[in-house]
């Protein structure tokens, strides 16, 4: 599976603002449009190894606690807080942020290289990346 690359590698959080909880939405309004469009989409969820890997799909609409998600069904036998998953968000520096149906943030998704990696492993997830069709 090929994923592309992060779409902007200068905005990457400090270590400092990836340990607090309060991140900051982008506003949408001030990104280059073509910028936002390219994270919207088939996106793969995995673990370390790349060999338990889950499908979900970004989709701009906006829902409760952010925007719309569609998680494979099957996700939740994969990564089970998959299961719980209802909505995400993109925060400042790039950062993908899954959230449940309260609005809590289950999985944090940064760049601190051309990857995102998840800023604390959540039932073995470990990384997100955009399917490359």
């Amino acid at each position: 599976m090929k994923f592309a690359a992060p779409l902007v590698l200068s905005l990457v959080l400090s270590s400092a603002a990836l340990a607090q909880d309060d991140l900051v939405p982008i506003d949408l309004s001030q990104v280059d449009p073509a910028m936002v469009d390219d994270m919207f989409g088939a996106w793969e969820i995995a673990d370390e190894s790349g060999k338990r890997t889950c499908r979900v799909e970004l989709q701009r609409e906006e829902t409760i606690g952010g925007m719309a998600i569609d998680v494979d069904p099957a996700c939740a036998k994969v990564f089970p807080v998959m299961d719980e998953i209802a909505a995400w968000r993109l925060m400042e520096g790039w950062t993908i942020v899954l959230a449940d149906a309260t609005r809590k943030t289950r999985v944090v998704f940064f760049t601190p290289d051309e990857r995102y990696i998840a800023r604390d492993e959540v039932d073995g997830i470990f990384t997100i990346g955009k399917v490359v069709q």
